[in-house]
């Protein structure tokens, strides 16, 4: 009985302590916020630089020159506002290049139309020839997992699966048809198919396709293509309607070698604790037919404008905050990787990754943040962010749930680190995401400068108090 009141005494005493904890801090991190958001908004250097980043180095595919020049800017930019250190951290990148392509469709052997599409991220093309064949219709990726095997021999196969508009999360939408995207072809070509349309991954009803990785697990390497949701219903209802529907399609995209690339990072050191570390990072790769601003320009700026208002209001926080743009992202996560590994590596040498946020959902109005962790760490993270709710409030900032915090920084929930996603209002990105239009007209100003704002205000929170540390049992 003993040991078990104890534990209970403790985690009252823990309660507690978060009760108490907004008084005894409020008034000096209130002053901080209000500074932080001051010279965000009033400077608006995150979109400043965010257009220059976009002018500079658009689609910024791995492997690609633009790439390179973007790791450049970067590392160059964080240079100039002078934190404590700033390095380059290589890894190798796969590179896929979209070459030229065409898609056509005709209904009944009439004439041939040009039908809007985009390559597949990873996707093989047809070697310079003609690929036509009748089109089918799967509802879903339960319908094609379902399929006997031969069932779309030597067929196109339109995969129709729309995002869930019931679901008010638009990334757990998102979410839920993503394998649509990623393994569809892989799983009709053990089906018999010859190439797959997909329909694009978006809740708006426009004519732009949206691109995105896939992946294969075997042979053989059927093409993906990615064509507008107007245009996916259209071909949907001929199909159902009883039509015949062929397509044709040239493409000369192709999976390359990979090559050394670099994730960027910088750090402020902490005032008293500096092996233990904040996180806020952002990736600096995007598809190669925008400019990439959403996804994840504003990520990358949101990370380096955090260490800038640090730097430019003279706050050292306790512990050190750390800046990382992270390449490769987009297909295949390999800078993360990297990153990670590293990350286990300074653990060994007592360098503590405590915690780690990431934007990685485009630079819409902000607001609040997800987080996710290992056991007992979740519970208290929540708890000490609920706790700043009275300082975040005014700015907007109401949202704190369990949820992914981004894929980058997912990485580090091995080692025990707690994981945030910045969350802007969701309900458009999914208009502009891996499509020409994420470009930077847009991005709204005082909306980017918000997500800046909020991501130092939370870095700065976490750096300079910490989170508190599970209670240890007591014996009897």
């Amino acid at each position: 009985m003993a040991y078990f009141w104890g534990q209970g005494v403790r985690y009252s005493l823990l309660l507690a302590s978060f009760s108490l904890f907004p008084m005894l801090h409020a008034q000096e991190d209130s002053l901080v916020l209000r500074r932080i958001y001051d010279e965000a908004l009033v400077s608006e250097k995150a979109f400043t630089t965010l257009r220059e980043l976009c002018a500079k180095a658009p689609a910024r595919l791995s492997g690609s020159k633009n790439a390179e020049v973007a790791v450049a800017f970067c590392f160059q930019w964080l240079q100039q506002i002078k934190p404590d250190s700033v390095w380059l951290q290589p890894t190798w990148v796969p590179v896929w290049e979209r070459g030229h392509g065409r898609v056509e469709y005709r209904v009944a052997e009439g004439a041939w139309h040009h039908l809007a599409f985009t390559e597949l991220g990873g996707s093989y093309g047809t070697q310079g020839k003609w690929l036509q064949a009748d089109l089918v219709l799967v509802e879903n990726m339960e319908v094609l997992k379902a399929m006997p095997e031969h069932a779309l021999q030597g067929k196109i196969a339109l995969l129709n699966q729309a995002m869930d508009p019931r679901l008010i999360n638009t990334f757990a939408a998102y979410g839920a048809c993503g394998a649509q995207r990623v393994l569809g072809a892989d799983i009709a070509s053990q089906k018999g198919a010859k190439a797959v349309l997909v329909r694009s991954l978006s809740l708006g009803h426009d004519h732009h396709p949206h691109t995105g990785i896939m992946h294969y697990k075997k042979p053989p390497f059927i093409p993906g293509v990615a064509i507008p949701v107007r245009e996916s219903a259209f071909l949907a209802d001929l199909l159902t309607q009883g039509e015949k529907v062929e397509v044709r399609l040239k493409l000369s995209c192709s999976p390359k070698d990979s090559v050394l690339s670099y994730n960027v990072a910088a750090q402020w050191h902490g005032r008293d604790l500096p092996e233990e570390l904040v996180l806020v990072g952002g990736h600096l790769d995007s598809w190669d037919n925008s400019q990439g601003a959403h996804d994840d320009g504003a990520g990358v700026v949101h990370a380096m404008e955090t260490l800038r208002l640090l730097k430019k209001l003279n706050f050292r926080p306790r512990r050190s905050v750390r800046c990382v743009l992270f390449m490769n992202e987009e297909s295949g996560v390999r800078g993360a990787q990297a990153y990670a590994d590293s990350a286990h590596a300074e653990a060994q040498r007592g360098v503590i990754h405590l915690a780690a946020v990431e934007s990685d959902r485009g630079g819409f109005s902000p607001r609040g943040f997800s987080f996710e962790a290992l056991g007992a760490t979740e519970w208290l993270g929540e708890r000490r962010l609920k706790s700043w709710l009275p300082l975040l409030e005014p700015y907007g900032l109401q949202h704190m749930a369990s949820g992914g915090s981004g894929v980058d920084v997912s990485k580090l929930k091995p080692l025990g680190t707690f994981l945030l996603g910045l969350v802007p209002d969701p309900h458009r990105y999914f208009d502009v995401h891996h499509t020409p239009a994420d470009n930077i007209d847009a991005v709204h100003p005082r909306e980017l400068c918000l997500g800046a704002a909020a991501m130092a205000s939370m870095a700065w929170l976490l750096a300079e108090h910490g989170l508190p540390a599970p209670p240890k049992p007591m014996k009897e």
